[in-house]
């Protein structure tokens, strides 16, 4: 009997252990699709991200930026608030950075190119112990009501007649829907915005290849003031990222463009080094938006061409780190764990 008991004290040591490492280590991408860069709206998007976050010791943060663009240092609040530069923690300048958060409380994260931290490239996190959540309570069953006594049987009620449907209630199929023939807005990038993105020219392919552009839609690119701009150019200047004598430039965010004629239209960014870093757009406009286009399986249905004015929450574009796993997911991994263990514990027991 002694030996059976040493035996369970081991396996609920073995269980303690299971459930406390199913239960940490969740893997944060920071800012998702949009990666670690320069935010078009400014330092709000990093603190958005973190804000419905709940991080605990022994999770990881997943930094993607473009090597040579960007750099992830952590530093003391002081350095954070003041973006004043100053010594770091540590540096880490390959991307992808992971960075295990090993301490509890405030944790202090910034990019140290140049006025990156000023324009918003800056991140805080609150780090807190993992703690394990309740065993849930029995739920608490009704009052027995007490039984009713005795009543005379009830006179069985004749079955009502069958009546038929009238026709007025018979609903009448709707008719479809005339297609719109308003120009659409689209935010370019959508959330990414207009910036130097972390996985490349990928990143606005990818964005344009499922659109349906028209003459009249307008374009809109959401940048930092004196961080980026807007050129249109020709199709060998966008081939050569050449943002010299351009066709159009706009330095002042937003930036909304008209699509006023069909064909092949190419947009960079013409500071040095943005468009090879992957920052160009290039799309094709055909027909007009005031064509009605008949309905087919290849159409694109309006809800899904329209583009809000406000982020989205979208599914990381081009990003090589799947999102953290659903909490949901992982208490059922640990109770399934912890249900089998227990169970080998009964038996070693009787």
């Amino acid at each position: 009997m002694a030996k059976k008991i040493n035996e369970l004290v081991i396996l609920l040591v073995v269980v303690a252990s299971l459930i406390h490492s199913s239960a940490a280590q969740t893997r944060y991408l920071v800012g998702d699709a949009l990666g670690w860069t320069i935010p078009p709206g400014g330092a709000s998007a990093y603190t958005t991200w973190a804000a419905n976050k709940t991080f605990t010791l022994g999770d990881t943060l997943v930094f993607n930026f473009t090597n040579g663009r960007h750099d992830v240092a952590k530093v003391s609040k002081a350095v954070f608030d003041g973006c004043t530069g100053g010594s770091t923690i540590f540096t880490i300048t390959s991307s992808p950075a992971t960075v295990t958060l090993n301490e509890t409380g405030e944790q202090y994260y910034i990019c140290t190119f140049s006025s990156h931290c000023s324009l918003g490239q800056k991140l805080a996190v609150n780090v807190t112990r993992a703690s394990s959540s309740p065993a849930p309570q029995p739920s608490t069953p009704p009052a027995t009501s007490p039984s009713p006594s005795p009543s005379p049987s009830p006179v069985t009620a004749p079955p009502p007649q069958a009546r038929a449907p009238s026709p007025s209630r018979v609903p009448a199929s709707a008719p479809a829907p005339a297609p719109s023939s308003e120009p659409v807005t689209y935010t370019v990038g959508d959330n990414l915005g207009w910036t130097i993105p972390s996985n490349g020219a990928t990143a606005y392919q990818t964005w344009a290849s499922g659109k349906n552009f028209k003459v009249g839609d307008i374009l809109v690119f959401n940048f930092n003031s004196n961080a980026h701009d807007v050129a249109e150019v020709t199709k060998a200047k966008y081939d050569s990222c050449d943002g010299n004598s351009p066709l159009a430039l706009y330095n002042t965010p937003p930036v909304r463009v008209t699509l006023n004629k069909s064909g092949e239209h190419y947009f960079l960014c013409a500071i040095p080094g943005h468009c090879s870093a992957g920052q160009k757009l290039a799309i094709n406009v055909t027909g007009s938006g005031s064509t009605a286009t008949p309905p087919s399986s290849a159409a694109t249905p309006p809800s899904t061409t329209t583009t809000p004015t406000t982020p989205s929450s979208l599914s990381p574009t081009g990003a090589a780190t799947p999102p953290p796993p659903d909490s949901a997911a992982k208490s059922l991994r640990v109770a399934g764990i912890s249900a089998t263990l227990l169970s080998i514990a009964a038996a070693l027991l009787y």
